[in-house]
């Protein structure tokens, strides 16, 4: 990672708790086929253009406080899109994993995937489990990669295998509160987010960690994901650092 002496103060700054940012950051990353657009170039064009803002993303996390990032790759209704652009993404999520994997594991970054994977290529889901398999023991940033992933779908799937137990007379039916179903969900070895953000201008969720990110704090910005930068990430992460979270509670 660069060591650039602004970085290095905000690092320090961190360190001594003068700053206190979210351990938990959860993006949409909004925005790619319009910044495409407005450059007169495919929509695939933008999605490149956005990977490679990953890259930056994640490198800028441990000087931050970030440990957790959740990155929205992939939703269960983008298959709506067309064929040629699905097909891109596939592509371009192989490809991510083949460039950035040795990077990742030197940077001690441990990656996980959730979402249903049933309906992705075999070969990607083979290269996820190596990705995940090589990154395993690493532990300065837990970066999270929803692809086919949708809030609902989760919490589906979740409630099918919590039935399954109870059927199966592993789970008593009346023990299950809120703390039950989260030891189902895809997330669960992960701690809710404190910051979701979402790129591009929109103001709205679209279907992303519905369950987890019931008392997180929002920040809606009109910046394009491939124009997001670590500086917007640091502001952000400061006007979080700036917040009264009550969680339902008042101040005294």
């Amino acid at each position: 990672m660069p060591k650039d002496p602004a970085q290095t103060a905000l690092a320090e700054h961190v360190e001594g708790g003068g700053f206190h940012g979210p351990a938990h950051v959860a993006i949409i990353m909004d925005g790619n086929g319009r910044w495409a657009t407005q450059r007169g170039r495919p929509r695939l064009f933008g999605h490149h253009a956005g990977a490679r803002r990953v890259r930056e993303v994640v490198e800028a996390c441990p000087r931050l406080g970030i440990r957790y990032l959740t990155i929205f790759a992939f939703s269960t209704e983008n298959w709506k899109r067309t064929q040629v652009e699905v097909a891109g993404l596939m592509s371009l999520f192989r490809r991510y994993i083949t460039r950035e994997m040795r990077e990742l594991v030197e940077q001690n970054v441990r990656v996980r995937f959730i979402g249903d994977r049933v309906r992705l290529d075999p070969k990607l889901i083979a290269m996820m489990d190596e990705l995940e398999a090589l990154t395993e023991a690493n532990t300065l940033v837990h970066l999270t990669v929803a692809i086919n992933y949708g809030g609902r779908d989760e919490v589906a799937r979740a409630t099918k295998r919590l039935a399954r137990d109870v059927a199966a007379g592993r789970l008593d039916p009346e023990s299950v509160d809120e703390e039950t179903l989260p030891r189902y969900l895809d997330t669960h070895v992960l701690p809710d987010p404190d910051l979701v953000i979402r790129t591009s201008g929109e103001a709205r969720i679209s279907n992303f960690l519905l369950w987890q990110s019931a008392y997180s704090e929002y920040e809606f910005i009109d910046t394009l994901w491939p124009d997001f930068t670590p500086a917007e990430l640091e502001r952000l992460c400061r006007s979080y650092g700036r917040r009264d979270r009550r969680f339902g509670g008042v101040t005294r």
